[in-house]
């Protein structure tokens, strides 16, 4: 019983934090409206396989390493807060160029790549490890219960992949593809723009 509730409790706060809009919400939104709900979804599996990664570290006592060695912490957001920085580049790049819309016609990328860039876009911020880890150091036991390795990373992986594929389901509908085809160079320059300071905040943040 005990054991129920501490994963509810975590699961609560799981939820919490995969609702909050970051660089990952952006970069599933685009896929889906711009690309198809195929490659959103994929997406967000990526994205999941990152929280799951995450999720395992952060029990194995990830959080103390970093903050045992600020260096490794400061590298890891540095790489992570390029790579935002980067994906804000092609954004902006490639505002102005001029979706189609048929799905035969539209080939920018594979499914592969979509999980795969997802999976990084998730990796790029190593303070969702910190917080995993806080979260899990606030609700466990002293002695943690083995299999709370495999469960914990499986519930981070099914809260994450599944909030985003219902993120995907919804913005890949005819409506909101249309309104954003129709705005295609404003919309990419705000996810941009957004990403862009996302990725500034990673990198120069104090926290």
């Amino acid at each position: 019983m005990e054991s129920l509730l501490i994963l509810g409790s975590i699961t609560l706060a799981l939820m919490l934090g995969a609702i909050s809009p970051g660089p990952t919400f952006i970069y599933v939104a685009k896929n889906s409206i711009a690309i198809s709900r195929k490659h959103g979804l994929f997406t967000a599996l990526g994205t999941g396989t990152g929280a799951a990664l995450f999720g395992f570290l952060a029990v194995m006592g990830l959080q103390a390493v970093l903050l045992a060695v600020p260096s490794a912490y400061l590298a890891l957001k540095i790489c992570g807060g390029l790579y935002l920085l980067w994906l804000a580049y092609k954004i902006i790049k490639h505002a102005k160029e001029p979706m189609q819309t048929t799905e035969g016609d539209v080939k920018p990328m594979s499914y592969a790549q979509a999980y795969r860039l997802g999976l990084i876009t998730q990796l790029s911020n190593p303070k969702i490890a910190i917080i995993l880890a806080s979260v899990f150091t606030a609700f466990l036991p002293k002695e943690i219960p083995a299999y709370f390795y495999v469960v914990l990373p499986m519930l981070c992986f099914f809260i994450d992949a599944g909030w985003y594929s219902l993120v995907a389901v919804a913005l890949s509908a005819e409506k909101p593809r249309q309104v954003y085809l129709k705005f295609k160079k404003i919309f990419d320059r705000i996810a941009g723009g957004v990403m862009t300071l996302l990725g500034l905040k990673l990198i120069f943040g104090m926290k």
